[in-house]
């Protein structure tokens, strides 16, 4: 293999599937069991009643379920008893004492059915209305979340935590606590059990127990290794199909399809390898198991027909006893397959409550409202930095007029977008303030500060809906007639008419099936119709054409008279009729003006112009 491959190897090899396809690991543990099942717990503490009730309702299922061998017991030593009287003439079987003996097993297995099922469905409406309640719990954390969080962590990640771990959470704590509570009470239970019948076939059956977790610890060890590198290789697997399909076009432009099969081809064998010995090495805990019991009821059988013949027990002691040998064997079983549910629970705890627990918006405690008037925009010596050590505004000063377009020029990392985020208090500056009406951005509350303002982004967004709808969302109330007009002022009119279905095309939810051109026009209607006192713009032309550039230029025009627009471009001819235009390097305005003044200063500004005027000559020569 390539150097390339390896490296590529070694990069699938790191990648965890993300998304709201992933899912964790099995056998994947928490860091912290411990506190994550706590917290669960505390979480839960709103339906302890019913979970109570479903933890009465298990033990009861196992309960009577464990009674039901000793009473049928009974059943076959009247019957044994009954034959040999009847073989010896002394007597005969009592039919009716066996057939009211049946009778009081058939009531107590239905109770314990009855149980079980009442038991089911209060677990299941348990588990069920805590995932509704965490759920709600991180939708609603995610409204009071910073947007720092978000550029930090992927999105995919909070997927996750809303989508899979919630879903690993509900099912293993719907299987995971029931089956730990019936287990734990059958083994409890049928010790109890064997106990009344006879403490020396007790102790041979309990001899089971050390061997049996002997057993099943040798299986765990030797098969865990294989489990885990089945779950790096499955990362693997996942990373090279999701970068194969992402980049499936630049893999047959380089001719590269034998190299990409063949790298797949050997990480699928390593998955196959260790797949299988894990599969191989836990199916034998199930004949392992089975082996130790029927040790047991040798043991049992042998014992058991001596102490028979000496009249220490009756023939149906026996086959009850019997039926506890392998009720006590069954949830030991159950209990080693429980412990590895209750570890993937904790590790689904642990990731919703990290989330939740996270670091939230300070309480907003607004003490003026924004009015609606046109009014001036103040940025007064503004100092700011995603790291507080290391700023990216050093001292932002500027007064912009109502009405005017502003345009923020300058080169990568100067912080332009920096000061859209802080005009729209995504963030909140360190020091200085940005003043609206002469009032401190900070005493308005986040929500009154937005609705001041329209945006349109380099990034587009559209989500899964109609074209209709997507433009809408600007005004959710807009009536057909206003969307159309917002598209026309747009220039995306004719292009929706040209659609399959107009303004009811169905955008998928990637926005793939139009172009990043078309998506822009679109975000460009959406803000049109939001008819905002102020507009943001950041590069909102950028994946447009040089002649729809112009015409949209045009609408932008109209669109931003005798409103306060914020210009992010990095096109400086689009800006050329900005009312001021602020030069931005390491934080700093180190120039403003207009278009003309800033060239005739000759600095930063004409520098940028001029190379953009240099590269275009050499784009057309």
């Amino acid at each position: 293999m390539s150097a390339n491959n390896e490296d590529l190897k070694k990069v699938t090899q790191r990648r965890r599937p993300h998304g709201p396809g992933a899912r964790m690991m099995p056998g994947e543990k928490a860091k912290d069991f411990k506190g994550s099942i706590g917290k669960l717990v505390r979480f839960m503490g709103q339906f302890k009643a019913a979970l109570v009730l479903a933890i009465i309702f298990a033990i009861g299922s196992a309960a009577f379920n464990i009674v039901g061998p000793k009473v049928l017991s009974k059943a076959t030593t009247e019957l044994f008893e009954g034959l040999v009287a009847k073989v010896g003439g002394t007597g005969g079987i009592d039919f009716d004492a066996i057939a009211g003996i049946i009778a009081a097993t058939l009531v107590l297995y239905l109770v314990s059915a009855a149980c079980s099922f009442v038991q089911g469905w209060m677990m299941t409406s348990v588990s069920q209305r805590t995932c509704y309640g965490l759920r709600r719990a991180i939708a609603e954390k995610i409204d009071r979340m910073p947007v720092g969080y978000f550029e930090r962590n992927s999105t995919g990640d909070t997927l996750s935590r809303i989508t899979n771990d919630v879903d690993t959470l509900g099912q293993s704590l719907n299987q995971g606590v029931t089956q730990l509570i019936t287990s734990a009470t059958t083994i409890v239970g049928v010790v109890i059990m064997m106990l009344t019948i006879n403490p020396l076939l007790t102790g041979i059956t309990v001899l089971i127990l050390p061997v049996s977790l002997a057993l099943i610890f040798t299986v765990v060890k030797a098969s865990q290794k294989h489990f885990r590198a089945q779950q790096a290789m499955l990362g693997a697997i996942n990373g090279q199909v999701e970068e194969t399909f992402s980049g499936h076009a630049i893999v047959r432009a380089f001719n590269r399809e034998q190299t990409v099969a063949e790298t797949f081809g050997k990480t699928n064998a390593k998955l196959y390898e260790s797949a299988w010995k894990s599969q191989f090495l836990s199916g034998l805990m199930q004949p392992i198991m089975n082996f130790v019991g029927n040790l047991g009821y040798v043991g049992v059988a042998l014992a058991g027909s001596v102490l028979a013949v000496q009249g220490v027990i009756t023939v149906g002691d026996i086959q009850a006893f019997i039926q506890y040998v392998k009720n006590f064997t069954q949830p030991i079983t159950q209990l080693s397959q429980v412990g590895n549910v209750l570890q993937q629970m904790a590790a689904a705890a642990e990731r919703i409550f990290a989330f939740l627990e996270e670091p939230e918006l300070e309480a907003e405690k607004p003490t003026a409202k924004a009015a609606d008037v046109d009014c001036d925009v103040e940025f007064d010596h503004v100092r700011f930095g995603y790291d507080p050590d290391k700023p990216v505004i050093g001292d932002f000063s500027a007064k912009v007029r109502q009405g005017q377009t502003v345009a923020l020029v300058g080169p990568t990392g100067a912080g332009k977008t920096t000061m859209v985020k802080l005009l729209m208090r995504f963030y909140d500056v360190d020091a200085g303030a940005i003043r609206l009406c002469g009032t401190d951005i900070r005493e308005f509350s986040r929500t009154d500060v937005r609705n001041q303002f329209g945006m349109v982004l380099q990034d587009t967004w559209l989500f899964n809906g109609t074209v209709r709808d997507n433009i809408a969302y600007g005004k959710l109330d807009a009536t057909d007639a206003e969307v159309e007009a917002a598209a026309r002022a747009a220039y995306v009119h004719h292009f929706i008419t040209t659609l399959p279905h107009g303004y009811d095309t169905v955008i998928n939810e990637d926005a793939s099936n139009i172009s990043a051109g078309q998506r822009q026009l679109l975000t460009i209607a959406r803000a049109i119709l939001a008819d905002r006192r102020m507009l943001i713009l950041d590069e909102a032309t950028s994946s447009v054409d040089t002649r729809t550039e112009e015409r949209i230029q045009k609408a932008m025009d109209n669109l931003m008279e005798g409103r306060t627009s914020f210009v992010i471009a990095h096109r400086l001819s689009t800006i050329k009729n900005a009312d001021l235009i602020c030069v931005l390097q390491h934080g700093d305005i180190v120039e403003q003006g207009t278009h003309e003044e800033l060239l005739s200063l000759g600095g930063v500004y004409a520098e940028l112009y001029n190379s953009q005027f240099e590269e275009d000559g050499v784009e057309d020569e």
